[in-house]
């Protein structure tokens, strides 16, 4: 029975990216440079998501080391109640309370901006509208039949779906916002950047190093092409 949940997750997943790729995505605004945003992500990734899923390939002292932020800080404003420096970033649902509520546990979201793209989750968790059909009361724009309740909502807000024909078929054409939530549309927009911001970090935290080394290295290739055209030129000149 276990195997047969994971397989229909696993299905749910292809069938949903399959989905996704006939959908507009919007834009996400990633800045890894962005320290204060990056901070704010964090707290919000703790505060919504922490909840349901873990974010183990990191911890927390390696984002204060990388954001600046001094320990204490960091497990003051970002990290949960009782969480040490040296902790990864677990959630505090058990696998079996996971697997009864939900079928299979929550994926860890270490690596989900690099399988997903940071476009992907950005619209994903702006996708969210009412479906009475649905077992958590929503479906998403993004991933069709999405097996997750909106953690969201009320910051965003009721969202409505607007279908359209298309050759004989009904086709999600836009969400529209039904009843406010405590964030305006902007400050939204700010709050989910600021999460896929972050877990984009956390998918690769050396990233802006990596970039940075990766201009030295052309560098190094490109004269050591020069001085090789050059050596090879002395070595065949005598031959013609």
């Amino acid at each position: 029975m276990k195997k047969l949940s994971t397989l229909l997750l696993l299905l749910t997943l292809s069938f949903g990216a399959n989905a996704a790729e006939s959908v507009h995505l919007q834009d996400a605004d990633i800045d890894l440079s962005d320290n204060a945003s990056l901070l704010r992500g964090a707290h919000h990734f703790v505060t919504y998501c922490l909840g349901c899923h873990s974010a183990k390939q990191i911890r927390y002292l390696r984002i204060a080391l990388d954001l600046g932020v001094d320990e204490k800080k960091m497990l003051k404003d970002i990290a949960p109640e009782g969480a040490g420096i040296y902790d990864q970033l677990h959630t505090a649902m058990n696998a079996h309370d996971a697997e009864k509520w939900f079928g299979t546990a929550p994926p860890d979201l270490s690596l989900v901006a690099r399988s997903r793209g940071a476009d992907w989750l950005y619209s994903y968790l702006k996708g969210f509208y009412t479906d009475k059909t649905a077992p958590y009361g929503v479906n998403n724009a993004v991933f069709e039949a999405v097996a997750m309740p909106n953690v969201l909502w009320q910051l965003q807000g009721e969202q409505q779906a607007v279908f359209k024909k298309v050759d004989g078929q009904q086709v999600l054409d836009k969400l529209v916002i039904t009843e406010k939530g405590t964030l305006s549309e902007k400050e939204f927009d700010q709050f989910v950047n600021d999460l896929v911001n972050f877990l984009v970090y956390v998918g690769e935290p050396v990233q802006l190093e990596r970039q940075s080394m990766g201009k030295y290295v052309l560098f190094f290739i490109m004269m050591f092409l020069v001085l090789a055209y050059l050596l090879k030129k002395e070595y065949w000149k005598d031959i013609h």
